[in-house]
C-alpha cells in the first residue's frame, strides 16, 4: 500500500461501488475501495451444490439467515450484529444490509428491467413526485453498455414499460416453464402480456465467466460468475487494471472537510483493530447503499455543513422510497399431477406481467398513479419445509396429497412504485449509537393512499389471474394488511436525490453533490423516484455513466 497513490476513495463494493470503481481504473486513474464487510471469495465460499435435505430446518430463513441457511449474505440481513438501527414510535421499517465484498450483488434476486421514458419523467406525467434531470435517450448509450458488460439475457418486447435494447446486446432467455405458458394464456385473455424476464444471468460464456447451467439456486452466490455479481465480474476486472486496492472491514465513520467545507477525505474503524484511521482523496464517492451513504453524510457535520454533509437542500435522508411488495398464490387444478421433469431454469422466472396500465392511467380510469409488475413463483424446485395441499389424515394418502401438489401452485409477487412522501424519511438516532460509537440511522415511514390503492387492484388482478387458471382463490386480505413493510423488498432508494437545482436535490445529473464538488453519491440513493423495476441494473448504469464523466473532469483537471 505504501506505493499506491490513490485519487479517488470508494466507499462500498456493491453494484455502484465496483462499477465506479471498474470505470474508473479502466481509464487509468488509481482507486481505494472501503468495504464495511469481510473480504469474500465466491469461488471457495458459495455453496452451489447443497441440498436443502442437509440444512438444518431444511434450509429455511431465521433470524440470522433471513433468506435461507445457504443464501449468500454473509454478516448481515435485516439484523447486523453490532449495528443496531431505530424506527421512531408510529413506524416499521427494515434495512437490509449485506456486510461483506460484493454487498448485496451476491445476493440479489438480478432481476435487470430498464427504466423508461414514463420513469424519467413522472412529474411531467402525473403532477407528483420528481422528474430525473436527464431523458430516457440520454441514459439508454449505457444502458447498452452496462447490459452488454454485465450479461443479461432477455428479448425486446415492444411494449411501452420495457425500452427495447439494440441487436445482439441481450442474451437467449430460458424457456418458459409449463405453469408460466399456462400465467401466459390467462394473462392474454386479461389483456395483459406475459414476456421473458431480463436478468443478470448469462445463458452464453462471456469472458472468463461461465453460463448458467441451470442446476443450483442464485441466491446462493455464482461461483462461475453466470450470475452476475461484483465479486466474480467488476472487482477483479478492476483490480486486473492495477490501479485498484481494496481494504475491507472498514466502517466509515465521516468524510472529512476542511475550514472551507471541502472534502479532503473520509475517518473509518478498522473493525479488526478497533481503531480509527483517516484517509485523504481528491474525490470521494460514497457508494454503501441509499441508506448507509446518508447516514454517513448525516454524521459528516460541520460549522460550514451543520445539517450534515452537502445538505443545504435540506434533502438528506429525505425523500425514503422502496418498491411496494404483496403476494398471492393459489394451487392450480390442471398443474396437479402432472409428468415429473427438470424445470430448474435459472432458478427465478422465466416469465412475467410487465405494467399494463400506461394508457389506463392517462385515462383516468385507475384510482392510483404509476405502476407495478408480477414476478411469477411456480414449477419444479427443490422440496423444501413446505408444501401447498389440504392435508388431512396421515400415512399414503397424505404423501399422494403432497405429490400431487407438488409442482402445481402459481404466485403472483407485485411489484411497484412508491412515490416519495413527506412521512417516509431517515435522520440520526440522538442516543443510539453502534459498537463503534457511530451515531445509528432512525427510520420513519407510513405508506400514502397511492400505495394502498395499488396493491388492492394489484390482488384483484392476481386474484383473477388465478381463477382464469382455474384456482379456488376466496376472499382477499385489505390492501393496508396485506402490503409489505418498508424495506422489505430491499429495494430502499432516494436519501440523496438527484435533480436540476440544489434547491431541491442533493445532487446534480452526475451525482456530483451540489454542496462539494468533490464528493459523489453512486448508488440508490440518487434515484429521483422509484419505478416498479428491480433498481439495481439503473444503480450500475448510472454508475458506469457518471465515473465516466468523473474521469473525464480528473484527466482534464477540472477537479
Amino acid at each position: 500500500m505504501t506505493t499506491f497513490k490513490h485519487e479517488v476513495l470508494v466507499v462500498g463494493s456493491g453494484a455502484g461501488g465496483a462499477m465506479a470503481a471498474y470505470e474508473l481504473t479502466k481509464a487509468g486513474i488509481n482507486v481505494l475501495l472501503l468495504e464495511a464487510g469481510r473480504n469474500y471469495d465466491p469461488v471457495k465460499e458459495t455453496p452451489m451444490f447443497k441440498r436443502k435435505a442437509d440444512a438444518p430446518l431444511m434450509a429455511a430463513g431465521n433470524a440470522d439467515k433471513d433468506f435461507g441457511y445457504y443464501d449468500a449474505t454473509v454478516d448481515g440481513g435485516w439484523t447486523v450484529p453490532d449495528e443496531p438501527y431505530t424506527t421512531d414510535e408510529d413506524s416499521e421499517f427494515l434495512w437490509w444490509r449485506a456486510r461483506m465484498l460484493g454487498g448485496r450483488t451476491n445476493h440479489w434476486g438480478r432481476y435487470s428491467l430498464r427504466f423508461s421514458e414514463h420513469d424519467f419523467k413522472g412529474k411531467s406525467r402525473d403532477g407528483l413526485g420528481a422528474d430525473w434531470p436527464f431523458e430516457y435517450s440520454d441514459i439508454a448509450p449505457w444502458y447498452d453498455k452496462t447490459e452488454a458488460l454485465v450479461g443479461v439475457c432477455g428479448t425486446n418486447t415492444g411494449l411501452d414499460d420495457m425500452p427495447d435494447s439494440p441487436p445482439g446486446v441481450l442474451q437467449p432467455p430460458p424457456k418458459p416453464r409449463v405453469p408460466e405458458l399456462l400465467v401466459a394464456a390467462a394473462a392474454n385473455k386479461l389483456g395483459m402480456k406475459a414476456v421473458p424476464m431480463h436478468r443478470a444471468v448469462l445463458t452464453r460464456p462471456k469472458d472468463d465467466r461461465a453460463a448458467c447451467f441451470y442446476a443450483t439456486p442464485c441466491g446462493h452466490g455464482c461461483s462461475i460468475g453466470a450470475a452476475f455479481q461484483t465479486t466474480t465480474s467488476l472487482l477483479p476486472m478492476a483490480q486486473k487494471t492495477g490501479h485498484l486496492r481494496v481494504i475491507t472491514d472498514a466502517m466509515v465513520k465521516n468524510v472529512n472537510t476542511d475550514a472551507d467545507g471541502k472534502v479532503t477525505g473520509v475517518t473509518y474503524i478498522d473493525k479488526n483493530q478497533n481503531k480509527a484511521i483517516s484517509l485523504t482523496a481528491k474525490v470521494v464517492i460514497l457508494a454503501a447503499s441509499a441508506c448507509e451513504s446518508a447516514r454517513i453524510m448525516l454524521n459528516s457535520k460541520s460549522d460550514k455543513h451543520p445539517n450534515g454533509l452537502a445538505n443545504s437542500s435540506g434533502q438528506l435522508g429525505k425523500n425514503l422510497m422502496d418498491s411496494t411488495g404483496a403476494g398471492l398464490g393459489a394451487t392450480i387444478p390442471v398443474l396437479r399431477n402432472r409428468p415429473r421433469y427438470n424445470e430448474d431454469g435459472h432458478t427465478a422466472n422465466h416469465l412475467f406481467i410487465p405494467w399494463w396500465g400506461h394508457e389506463a392511467q392517462a385515462n383516468g380510469e385507475l384510482n392510483f398513479p404509476r405502476g407495478y409488475h408480477f414476478e411469477i413463483g411456480s414449477g419444479f424446485g427443490e422440496p423444501g419445509a413446505w408444501v401447498s395441499g389440504d392435508f388431512k389424515g396421515y400415512g399414503e394418502s397424505l404423501k399422494d396429497e403432497a405429490k400431487a401438489n407438488y409442482g402445481a401452485s402459481v404466485y403472483f409477487a407485485l411489484r411497484g412504485e412508491m412515490l416519495p412522501n413527506p412521512d417516509c424519511y431517515m435522520d440520526i438516532d440522538p442516543t443510539v449509537t453502534d459498537k463503534w460509537g457511530i451515531p445509528v440511522a432512525r427510520f420513519h415511514w407510513k405508506w400514502s393512499e397511492h400505495e394502498i390503492n395499488q396493491v388492492a387492484h394489484g390482488l384483484e388482478t392476481a386474484k383473477a389471474l388465478l381463477e382464469t387458471m382455474g384456482a379456488e382463490v376466496g376472499d382477499l386480505p385489505p390492501a393496508e394488511q396485506a402490503i409489505a413493510k418498508g424495506g422489505q423488498i430491499i429495494h430502499e432508494v432516494g436519501t440523496a436525490r438527484m435533480g436540476a437545482s440544489s434547491a431541491d436535490s442533493v445532487t446534480n445529473q452526475w451525482g456530483q453533490t451540489w454542496d462539494c464538488p468533490n464528493l459523489f453519491v453512486m448508488d440508490g440513493g440518487v434515484f429521483a423516484s422509484n419505478p416498479h423495476k428491480n433498481c439495481t441494473l439503473t444503480i450500475l448504469t448510472l454508475a458506469m455513466r457518471n465515473a465516466n464523466w468523473l474521469a473525464g473532469q480528473l484527466q482534464q483537471g477540472a477537479l
